[in-house]
C-alpha cells in the first residue's frame, strides 16, 4: 500500500493535471506541499527541525506515533493544496475523509496532531505568499502574474531579433488561434530554498548569437534531428514533452519518486525526507531555469530556422503523416502536437534538463544508487502528434539509471525541435549543481542543524 506521503502526492499530481499551471508554478506548489508536511512530520522527530519554526512544535517523545504523525502531516497537506488549488477542494476533502479527518477543523491546538499539522502548514503558506512568485496577485493583478514588465522584442508575425524569444500563434485546439504569453517572467526573483538568490548559478555562458557559425550549425543539428527521426525519437520526443493533461516535469519526476517508494518499500518517514528534498531541489532548478531564460530572453529553434532558411528548402519532418520531405525553411515545424508548437517563454536554458538532472540526482543521492529500472510502454499509434501510426508498435522505454532518465529527457527536447544542444547540456550541468546545494540544505534540516530559514525578502532583479 502506498505511503500516506506518496497518496497526497498522488491527490496534488490530479490537481495539476486539471488545473494546468507552468512548469515553475508546479515545481512550487509541489516544494510547498511537501515542506508542509515535512514541517509537521518534524514536531515528532527527535532531531528535525521545521523550515519556518524550528523546534518550536516539537513534542513529547511519547507522542511519536505512526497515527500522529500521519494526522499531523494530512492536515498540513490539505491546508497546503487547498489554498494553492482551491478549485480542487473537493478531491482533497475527499481523501481527509477517507483517511478519518475532519478537514473543517481549523484548531491551532498544538498538543493535538491535527493542531500541529495547521500550524506547521500554514506557516510555510504565510511565508511563501510573500516569496515573489505572486501567487495572490498582490504585487500585480492575477495569480502569478508577471510584475517587471517584461515585453517580447518579437511579435507573433515578425521576428524583429533573431536573438530573442518569439512568442507564436498557436492552435488553441477547438478550430482557432491564440498567441502565447511568456509564463512566469519574474520566477528568477522567487525566493529559493536551498539558494542565495535565482541567479547565483546564471550560466556565464551565453547562447550563440546570430551572425556567429554557432548560431547556424546549431539550427542545423535540429534540422537534422527533424529530417531523421526514427519512431523510437518521436515516442522519446512526445513521452517527456508532459503536454496537456500531465503533471509536467517536476510532477513527472515525483512519479519516479513514488516509484522508488514503491520499489524500496518506504515508511512515512522515508518519504517524508525522499519527497521534501527532491521537490525543493526542484523548486530550486525552476528558479534558475526561468532566472536564464529571462536573463538571456533567447530565440527558440522555430524562430532562428524560420529567420535563417526563408526562402531555402530544406530536408526536415513535413508535419503529422508525412514524413520528411524538402519543405521551405519559414514553413519548419517542430515534433510538438499543434496546441503547444513550442514552449510560451525563452529557450536557454532547457527547463526540462535542469528539471531532469536535478532530480536524477536527488533520487541516486537518497537512495544511495543510480540504478533505476524504471519503464513505460508506449501503445502502437497512441501519438497525439500522429495518431494511430506512432509509434508503429508497442514500444517500450527503459532507463537503467537514473541519469539516463534525465539525460533522455534533455535529449527529448531537440529531439523535439525544442531546444538546442547547449540549451540542454548546461542545463544538465546546472540540474546536478542546484541538487548539490539543495540536498545538502534539506539534509541540514533532517539532522537539526539548519542554519536560520531564508527571509521572504525579494531579491534584487538582476536580468541583462
Amino acid at each position: 500500500m502506498d505511503t500516506l506521503i506518496v497518496q497526497w502526492n498522488s491527490v496534488a499530481l490530479a490537481a495539476i493535471r486539471a488545473t494546468h499551471p507552468g512548469p515553475p508554478i508546479v515545481a512550487r506548489a509541489l516544494a510547498i506541499l511537501h515542506t508542509c508536511m515535512f514541517d509537521a512530520w518534524a514536531a515528532y522527530d527527535p532531531q528535525a527541525d521545521g523550515t519556518r519554526l524550528g523546534e518550536a512544535l516539537r513534542q513529547p517523545a511519547a507522542s511519536a506515533t505512526e497515527t500522529h504523525k500521519a494526522e499531523a502531516v494530512s492536515y498540513a497537506a490539505y491546508r497546503a493544496l487547498a489554498d494553492l488549488f482551491p478549485t480542487e477542494v473537493a478531491q482533497f476533502d475527499a481523501l481527509m475523509v477517507s483517511l478519518g479527518y475532519d478537514p473543517a477543523d481549523t484548531t491551532r491546538d498544538t498538543s493535538t496532531p491535527r493542531g500541529v499539522g495547521n500550524v506547521a502548514g500554514q506557516a510555510v503558506l504565510d511565508f511563501r505568499h510573500g516569496d515573489g512568485a505572486n501567487q495572490l496577485g498582490d504585487l500585480h493583478p492575477g495569480a502569478y502574474s508577471d510584475y517587471t514588465r517584461y515585453a517580447p522584442a518579437n511579435d507573433s508575425h515578425h521576428i524583429h531579433n533573431p536573438d530573442r524569444w518569439q512568442p507564436l500563434e498557436v492552435s488553441d485546439g477547438h478550430g482557432g488561434t491564440v498567441t502565447q504569453n511568456y509564463i512566469a517572467p519574474h520566477w528568477g526573483l522567487v525566493v529559493p530554498f536551498a539558494l542565495e538568490h535565482g541567479a547565483q548559478f546564471r550560466p556565464a555562458q551565453a547562447p550563440a548569437r546570430s551572425g556567429a557559425e554557432a548560431y547556424r550549425e546549431q539550427a542545423r543539428e535540429v534540422l537534422a534531428y527533424s529530417a531523421g527521426l526514427t519512431d523510437a525519437q518521436k515516442v522519446i520526443a512526445e513521452y517527456w514533452a508532459d503536454g496537456p493533461a500531465s503533471e509536467l516535469p517536476p510532477g513527472h519526476w515525483c512519479l519516479f519518486a513514488q516509484f522508488v517508494s514503491r520499489r524500496d518499500g518506504h515508511d512515512l518517514d522515508a518519504d517524508v525526507k525522499l519527497f521534501f528534498a527532491l521537490t525543493n531541489a526542484i523548486f530550486d532548478a525552476s528558479i534558475v531555469a526561468w532566472d536564464a531564460k529571462r536573463a538571456y530572453d533567447s530565440v527558440r529553434p522555430v524562430t532562428a530556422i524560420h529567420f535563417l532558411f526563408q526562402g531555402e528548402q530544406v530536408q526536415a519532418w513535413a508535419g503529422p503523416g508525412l514524413g520528411t520531405q524538402a519543405i521551405l525553411g519559414e514553413s519548419w515545424q517542430p515534433y510538438q502536437a499543434s496546441t503547444v508548437v513550442t514552449p510560451p517563454f525563452p529557450e536557454y536554458v532547457s527547463g526540462h534538463s535542469l528539471f531532469s538532472a536535478a532530480g536524477a540526482e536527488i533520487l541516486k543521492r537518497f537512495t544511495g544508487s543510480d540504478v533505476f529500472g524504471g519503464s513505460v510502454t508506449v501503445p502502437a499509434g497512441s501519438s497525439r502528434v500522429e495518431p494511430g501510426t506512432v509509434p508503429m508498435v508497442d514500444l517500450t522505454l527503459s532507463w537503467a539509471t537514473f541519469t539516463d532518465a534525465a539525460d533522455e529527457a534533455g535529449i527529448s527536447r531537440r529531439y523535439g525541435g525544442i531546444h538546442f544542444v547547449d540549451g540542454d547540456l548546461v542545463a544538465r550541468a546546472l540540474g546536478r549543481q542546484v541538487a548539490g546545494q539543495a540536498w545538502e540544505r534539506a539534509q541540514a534540516y533532517i539532522s537539526g542543524e539548519a542554519s536560520l530559514p531564508l527571509t521572504s525578502t525579494l531579491a534584487t532583479p538582476a536580468h541583462v
